[in-house]
């Protein structure tokens, strides 16, 4: 059959981009050989329905291997009784357990996605937030950490049925047993999605949430390093709190819901081509390099925010638990925004993103803060140093983006002053330069050293 040269050309295109460049987004990493050779396996040819040994497909012996080899190095990674590794992503995941234990209109809580929420956890825009009544807590506007005081405050007052812990851009520790007794004082289920998290919970570097929460999800990538997917945990099994019953009149374990959540209720087929490259990552997470690159993450998160600090800037919460950090540029840069950041970042070959901070007076499409991360860098094999050098590269292009931000926010299609064209050409000379140096750092650098 007559490849396709157009894919082909793309794919090494997107390579080029990777190795060249600096991966700051928080959410990315950089697969090992091992995951991507398990993703892209004759796996993928196999139709699952079902679970380890109740399929509903023959020729499944082998797959059935696979996937049960899967949950026993998942739940022996997070000290849990139960585990589903079906999930497409970490958003099915998070749908599978709202589908299995709320009813539509029923009431939780999560952290609002303006100050660091993810969009499943009761965005409006979301099915989270169609189908149910979202109730979101915050920060503390002094402090930028959560405020458990008003979390407990809202949960007397709305008694949810759920509450959810773990956000997409919140840089610190969770205090997972004073949810728990906030969740108990109210009748609700605890569910943690650590999606971010969960490499450096797996290295016993931050706490684990298995031991507090009834349910806890995951996506399978960021800094657990595996492919894109989702999972499912359960520490302790529980009885339904909706007491949904067998045929036999047998109260449901939480873990046969969710089973039922995820097959059939909201997937069909698992895709095992995936579950087998989980499984590898899993194998990964328990060795002791993998405990050594977590460290080195934190490490590299520690010195890249004392340098933005150093530099100026305003870091939400002051600093870092974990792999990420939120920089707020109004700290610095009162005009410039997010949006205007990420992009001449990225024309100098450095990936962040926009990303709204705590209180924010601008839009989602154009935000006061980036959001930055150290997993991808990390497992390049980058370390403190170059973080504040690399920091010193950002501190560089967003000086410049400052000074030029009257021409830099021309609309589309308007003609700039001579003034202006001449701002936007010696900035767009120091991004060049900047290119150029990003490109000398990371010349020859593998993209997976670990």
């Amino acid at each position: 059959m007559k490849q396709d040269i157009q894919i082909i050309d793309l794919i090494k295109r997107e390579r080029e981009r990777q190795e060249s460049g600096l991966e700051l987004i928080a959410s990315e990493n950089y697969v090992t050989e091992g995951v991507l050779k398990a993703l892209g396996s004759i796996c993928t040819n196999k139709y699952a329905e079902g679970y380890p040994g109740k399929r509903y497909y023959g020729g499944c012996e082998v797959i059935d291997q696979i996937e049960q080899l899967a949950i026993d190095r998942l739940k022996a990674l997070y000290d849990a009784e139960w585990a589903n590794v079906q999930p497409h992503s970490g958003a099915q995941a998070n749908m599978a357990v709202m589908t299995a234990i709320l009813k539509p209109g029923d009431c939780f809580m999560g952290l609002d996605l303006s100050q660091g929420g993810h969009l499943t956890h009761g965005s409006p825009v979301n099915i989270s937030g169609m189908l149910y009544k979202a109730v979101p807590y915050g920060l503390d506007p002094e402090t930028g950490l959560v405020d458990y005081d008003k979390m407990e405050q809202l949960a007397l007052e709305h008694r949810p049925k759920l509450i959810i812990g773990g956000a997409s851009a919140y840089s610190r520790e969770w205090d997972y047993e004073r949810m728990r007794s906030i969740a108990d004082k109210v009748g609700a289920i605890l569910w943690i999605d650590m999606a971010h998290t969960a490499g450096i919970i797996a290295a016993g570097l931050l706490r684990n949430p298995v031991k507090y929460a009834h349910v806890v999800t995951s996506t399978t990538h960021k800094t657990l390093r595996g492919p894109r997917g989702g999972i499912i945990l359960i520490g302790k099994d529980f009885d339904d709190p909706l007491g949904r019953t067998t045929p036999k009149g047998v109260v449901k374990k939480m873990s046969q819901v969710l089973d039922s959540s995820v097959f059939p209720g909201t997937q069909g087929g698992p895709l095992e081509h995936v579950i087998a490259s989980k499984a590898v990552a899993f194998f990964e997470a328990q060795q002791p390099e993998f405990k050594t690159y977590q460290q080195q993450v934190l490490a590299n998160a520690r010195a890249m925010c004392e340098e933005f600090i150093r530099r100026g800037y305003k870091i939400v919460s002051g600093g870092t638990d974990n792999h990420l950090m939120l920089v707020d540029l109004r700290g610095k840069f009162e005009a410039l925004n997010g949006r205007v950041a990420e992009t001449q970042l990225e024309r100098a070959a450095i990936t962040v993103n926009k990303n709204m901070v705590p209180f924010d007076t601008r839009s989602a499409f154009q935000t006061s803060g980036i959001r930055v991360g150290t997993p991808a860098v990390t497992s390049r094999g980058f370390v403190e140093k170059d973080m504040v050098d690399i920091v010193g590269l950002i501190d560089e292009v967003l000086t410049s983006c400052s000074q030029h931000i009257g021409a830099l926010s021309l609309k589309k299609g308007e003609t700039p002053t001579a003034a202006q064209a001449a701002e936007l050409e010696e900035h767009a000379a120091l991004l060049e330069n900047v290119k150029r140096r990003v490109n000398q750092m990371t010349a020859g650098v593998p993209l997976n050293k670990y």
